[in-house]
């Protein structure tokens, strides 16, 4: 499928998923992806609820890039945050808090967009378009967008970007579980949860049910 391709059937996704689904809202980390995705989405439906959940340690970066793009698009944001706990080790820091949160975040809706991608790493390799968990639909309209295609998007349509990536990171999470690239050839996930049993795999957001 070409870049063309892959970003029209993006656009007819989530044409159908907001006419389907008006009481939707879309996650955002303020990584790469998710930007990209909440452009998309923003370009049919502006005012549409926009969901962030941090943690405490993130990137001071991270929270710069947030505000600077809450006011250049005047984002419905909403934030929900929570705190690591390192006692369980880095490996759970942010398993059930973050998940905790995020079923919190999604409980007046009754459909999320996400900006997951099926390159992005082994743990995604089966994950659909469209996938319905305990009543709440999640709709995954970049999952055939490649590392590519995120960053070609990104210079295309002049998006700002995280500047944590111009500082050699790859994969951003927070400053806790994320390292710079060491070497081209890694999976692009490597730097999560470097050095633990959990490298390059999830917190439980995508992989389990949300409500």
């Amino acid at each position: 499928m070409t870049y063309r391709g892959k970003g029209n059937r993006a656009r007819k996704l989530i044409k159908e998923t907001l006419e389907k689904h008006p009481n939707s809202c879309v996650a955002v980390s303020f990584g790469k992806d998710s930007t990209v995705l909440l452009h998309l989405i923003r370009s049919m439906k502006r005012d549409i609820p926009v969901i962030a959940v941090l943690t405490d340690t993130e990137f001071p970066e991270t929270f710069q890039y947030r505000d600077k793009l809450l006011k250049k698009w005047k984002l419905n944001y909403h934030e929900f945050t929570f705190q690591n706990n390192l006692e369980s080790g880095l490996e759970e820091c942010c398993r059930t808090a973050k998940v905790t949160k995020f079923v919190e975040a999604l409980q007046p809706y009754d459909c999320w967009f996400s900006g997951i991608r099926l390159d992005e790493g082994i743990t995604r390799n089966n994950f659909q378009e469209v996938e319905e968990k305990g009543g709440l639909v999640k709709v995954n309209p970049l999952l055939y967008f490649t590392e590519k295609d995120i960053w070609r998007y990104i210079a295309l349509c002049r998006i700002p970007v995280n500047p944590m990536y111009k500082k050699g990171y790859r994969s951003l999470s927070c400053k806790l579980c994320s390292v710079k690239e060491k070497d081209e050839s890694e999976p692009e996930r490597a730097g999560r949860w470097a050095g633990t049993a959990n490298a390059g795999l999830e917190c439980g957001i995508h992989s389990q049910s949300l409500r």
